[in-house]
């Protein structure tokens, strides 16, 4: 029999966010327990002596096409990236980018010497792929990115000194050994929008879509010792009986929670200094082709959004892949990053370090792009391991378990 009370989510990130707006949208009576301080999960903004540190450097894409049934994107005053790419080696900078947006780059493009014209021609060959319409590309025979890109004819230094990077820094993994169909989801989003940061940080995405719940949905402080079909019993000892209970929080927790085996999850760490100048003005991700340190990736916030850091200082984010919040760890990152830059980057003063041990969950090929949000014992169960590796399919995965809830016996 179902239980009596609210639909209980337990946590408070994009996914369980998103499945509870659904649910009070539909007139369900919601409460959401979240063990931490404030919503967001993984995706929130700590503010550090005025400089706004995301979790880990994030990126939001405005073509992700759940954001228009969650929030109003005018109300994230969002400040996008170029559409492309600085790309340093140990000869000088060169510059890879989208001549359909940025047609002011194309002869820098074109003329960049990292790998040959024909190198770029089979690589934008490759990326225009993943323009297909979504089902196209999820029936596609899936391997893994290794193959896809050696299939493509993409050998050179184009691949290994910009490619790789740049998708080691997306995906969380320098194995190639993701989904190629996965990836192409990813592409396929860059290509159709700009990546953009809130002006107030990315926490301000699910600040926005808590917003839109009920006051007191959301009880912060209050982490869940035990769930069933009927009901939870947080860490203080409260029982709260519930007509369905929807599990969001991150994989390990969750997977403790259900019984249920928790995926695999890839780290990634990220440094946050600033310096007395910017290491650039330019508005781009910036990788290294050479491979000389750590850092898969690293860019100037500042230059995109000035909000990010008190006035007059720059904030820079660097990341490489795994969790290593180090000494020795930034100080090779930060060394790394004034060699992509080409500054001295000595006296960079570190700000915070963000080791997000639980970046995203491993998505091996054959992608499932849909696995149940539903348990056999009553149980619902939502996250971006239930969908994409993304903010895409967190929030997809809230809204499908939410529909699976209000169609199921326990709300019948």
């Amino acid at each position: 029999m179902p239980g009596a009370g609210p639909v209980v989510v337990v946590g408070a990130g994009l996914a369980g966010l998103a499945c509870a707006q659904r649910l009070t949208r539909a007139g369900v009576d919601v409460v959401v327990l979240e063990a931490s301080d404030a919503v967001g999960g993984r995706v929130r903004t700590d503010v550090v002596d005025g400089f706004r540190c995301d979790r880990g450097f994030q990126l939001l894409n405005p073509a992700y096409p759940v954001l228009k049934h969650v929030i109003e994107r005018a109300a994230l005053d969002l400040r996008p990236f170029a559409a492309g790419v600085r790309v340093a080696t140990g000869s000088g900078h060169g510059v890879l980018a989208d001549p359909r947006r940025e047609p002011t780059l194309l002869a820098q493009t074109l003329t960049a010497g990292i790998g040959s014209l024909a190198d770029k021609i089979r690589f934008a060959r490759w990326a225009a792929t993943s323009l297909l319409p979504v089902r196209s590309l999820l029936r596609r025979p899936d391997r893994t990115l290794a193959e896809s890109l050696d299939r493509a004819g993409l050998t050179g230094p184009l691949r290994t000194g910009v490619v790789e990077p740049f998708l080691a820094g997306v995906l969380a993994d320098w194995s190639q050994t993701t989904s190629a169909n996965f990836t192409a989801l990813l592409l396929r989003s860059f290509l159709l929008g700009s990546p953009a940061i809130p002006s107030l940080g990315m926490g301000r995405l699910p600040e926005l879509v808590a917003a839109s719940l009920p006051a007191g949905t959301v009880r912060l402080n209050t982490p869940v010792r035990s769930v069933s079909a009927t009901g939870v019993v947080t860490e203080a000892g409260e029982s709260l009986p519930a007509r369905a209970v929807v599990v969001t929080t991150d994989p390990a927790t969750a997977g403790a929670l259900t019984g249920q085996p928790a995926p695999a999850m890839k780290s990634l760490t990220t440094f946050w200094h600033t310096a007395a100048e910017p290491p650039t003005d330019r508005p781009l991700l910036h990788v290294d082709a050479d491979r000389r340190g750590p850092v898969v990736n690293t860019a100037v916030m500042t230059t995109v959004a000035p909000s990010y850091a008190p006035a007059g200082r720059p904030l820079i984010a660097t990341t490489v892949v795994g969790a290593d919040g180090s000494a020795e760890a930034e100080r090779a990152a930060r060394t790394h990053a004034g060699l992509i830059y080409g500054v001295d980057a000595t006296r960079w003063e570190l700000i915070t370090t963000h080791v997000v041990t639980a970046a995203l969950p491993v998505q091996p090929p054959p992608l499932d792009a849909r696995r149940p949000v539903t348990l056999p014992d009553g149980l619902f169960w939502a996250g971006d391991h239930r969908d994409t590796a993304s903010i895409q399919g967190a929030l997809v995965s809230g809204r499908r378990a939410a529909t699976a809830v209000l169609t199921s016996a326990n709300l019948s």
